[in-house]
């Protein structure tokens, strides 16, 4: 691969995108580009790796055309080479694809995200042509499955193909099967990035070498402290690290994440959640509860081990 000294390692933030009420926007709500780049900061300055703008976390199905390459702009440059911006690009279509990943190439991101087509159920063959296009943009690719969202499922087999593509660098791997990291480096020479908050400790131990994360918006200290121990063998102590985290990060694995992590980062208090958009309404009074229960007994056992 042209690109294999793309490293993913380490934690690299799906980021929340923060909005702020504006009666001319869509949904009365406007994408505060503030809160976004300070929150961008925030987790950089807390040890992360990058960014992720425009992932399903940062609501890029809801937002303008205008509006998701903005952001993509706003997360370069705060970031500010100090991390990598792995920038969403999903789409229907390759056309759709292709035209956010040149727009994320002109505007200074590192790689992209990719999705197999939303919303249709691709064949095998649509799905090669569909990253095959992308490939030809250029920037480094880490394919995302997520079968529970997309009805695609790019099994390993699948994902051994793609990796013959140049570009091609790393697998978000979303499955919810752990027994897939293996598998996939087993097929090919592909980077298996852990994609499910709830099962990245049983991804690191198999081999997996990255965190494409969604809960470290809200804990991100502790996710790299997490991500470190693991990484480095210290396993009875990140065990026990996660075993304090892992309820709150089962959020990240259900239909109302977004909603979840955006309550989370408000409760821990030192970065901006906030609403979500349409489709995605308001938690019900249940889930809020469980949610802030959850995420101060996390913040809790955290302050005690300081």
């Amino acid at each position: 691969m042209s690109q294999d000294k793309f490293d993913l390692g380490g934690v690299v933030v799906a980021t929340a995108l923060a909005f702020t009420e504006d009666a001319s926007a869509p949904a009365g709500l406007a994408v505060d580009h503030e809160k976004y780049a300070a929150h961008c900061k925030w987790l950089i300055d807390n040890g992360c790796r990058g960014v992720g703008p425009n992932g399903s976390l940062g609501e890029y199905s809801s937002l303008t055309d205008e509006e998701r390459r903005q952001v993509v702009r706003t997360a370069v440059g705060a970031v500010a080479g100090r991390g990598l911006v792995v920038a969403g690009v999903h789409g229907v279509g390759s056309h759709q694809a292709v035209h956010w990943a040149q727009c994320a190439k002109e505007d200074g991101a590192d790689g992209v995200l990719l999705l197999p087509p939303i919303v249709y159920r691709a064949n095998r063959s649509e799905i090669l042509d569909h990253y095959k296009a992308v490939n030809e943009v250029g920037l480094p690719i880490m394919v995302y499955n997520n079968p529970l969202d997309t009805k695609v499922d790019l099994t390993p087999d699948i994902i051994a193909e793609l990796a013959r593509l140049d570009n091609v660098v790393a697998v978000k791997e979303f499955s919810g099967d752990v027994r897939r990291v293996l598998e996939i480096k087993e097929l090919c020479d592909i980077d298996v990035i852990a994609g499910a908050d709830d099962l990245l400790f049983e991804s690191l131990v198999a081999g997996a070498v990255g965190w494409f994360a969604g809960y470290p918006n809200a804990f991100p200290r502790e996710a790299v402290e997490l991500y470190d121990l693991i990484t480095s063998g210290q396993i009875d102590e990140a065990r026990t690290l996660y075993e304090h985290l892992v309820p709150i990060f089962r959020w990240d694995s259900r239909t109302e994440f977004v909603q979840a992590i955006k309550l989370s980062i408000d409760v821990a208090g030192e970065s901006y959640g906030g609403p979500t958009r349409p489709p995605r309404g308001p938690l019900s009074a249940e889930q809020a509860q469980i949610v802030r229960r959850d995420t101060q007994r996390a913040l809790d056992y955290c302050a005690g081990r300081n």
